[in-house]
């Protein structure tokens, strides 16, 4: 069973034109420099009862360690953003199935969520901060925009909707409604084109060349009742489950006209 889902969810990554290296434009290639008191900030937030990734590093274990383990810690993930190398363990993912409706045989109505490693995702934290104030300084943030932005939700945006809505049937005009289903959007994401994106986006040279490695040469394996597939390569979309996974569909997103 674990090795048919993986099949499947394979099955969507179709093969895209290969990435033939960044064309800069013009974006600051700054030192990121996160602190000590950063890291140990969001080893503060953990919560112990999560699962932990295939590093087997759990969360519960890095909390209780944020103290001691907080300088190394903002050493190696410096080093990394730094230098653009993202380690093999923070590439790879353990696929959980999660049933959503209809027919339990079909793999289609099954979403793949990723278990990734509990280090990597306190980094995407400090990046998905860096990056959201990079687009915003920019004017690259559609205000409009309500889903996966801080303060705001889909409930803020069908407040603001219904309100427009309103406003114009109160006043004797006509509306019509189109809406849209993107299925499989996390794993449709086309890598080549999120990457031409966020090189227009302005953001910091070094953290964008992090996202294109942390992208490049990933792997995932389902785990399904103690049984594990075998390894599928993971060729386009972004990891449903990581922190950076609905920043960078956003990003893709309103550049396409699509919210």
């Amino acid at each position: 069973m674990a090795q048919y889902l993986n099949k499947y969810f394979a099955s969507v990554f179709n093969e895209e034109r290969r990435d033939n290296g960044r064309t800069t434009n013009g974006n600051e290639e700054m030192e990121v420099d996160i602190t000590t008191s950063e890291v140990e900030a969001k080893l503060e937030q953990l919560n112990g009862t999560k699962s932990g990734g295939p590093d087997n590093l759990h969360p519960r274990i890095l909390k209780q360690l944020e103290h001691e383990i907080a300088s190394p810690l903002a050493k190696n993930v410096n080093q990394s953003v730094n230098s653009g190398v993202v380690p093999y363990d923070w590439r790879i993912a353990n696929i959980v199935p999660i049933f959503k409706k209809g027919k339990k045989g079909d793999p289609g109505n099954y979403r793949p969520v990723s278990l990734t490693s509990v280090v990597c995702k306190d980094l995407e934290k400090i990046l998905k901060e860096k990056v959201v104030k990079d687009t915003e300084v920019n004017g690259n943030w559609d205000k409009i925009q309500h889903g996966f932005t801080k303060g705001r939700s889909c409930q803020t945006k069908l407040i603001s909707f219904f309100e427009k809505v309103t406003d114009f049937l109160d006043k004797g005009n006509a509306v019509d409604l189109i809406y849209l289903d993107f299925n499989k959007a996390f794993d449709m994401v086309p890598h080549g084109e999120l990457l031409a994106k966020l090189d227009k986006m302005g953001i910091n040279m070094k953290i964008e060349r992090w996202i294109r490695n942390w992208l490049k040469g990933r792997l995932q394996w389902v785990t399904l009742k103690g049984e594990l597939s075998g390894w599928k390569e993971v060729t386009r979309g972004v990891p449903q489950g990581s922190v950076l996974g609905p920043i960078l569909l956003l990003t893709l997103a309103q550049k396409a006209g699509m919210c």
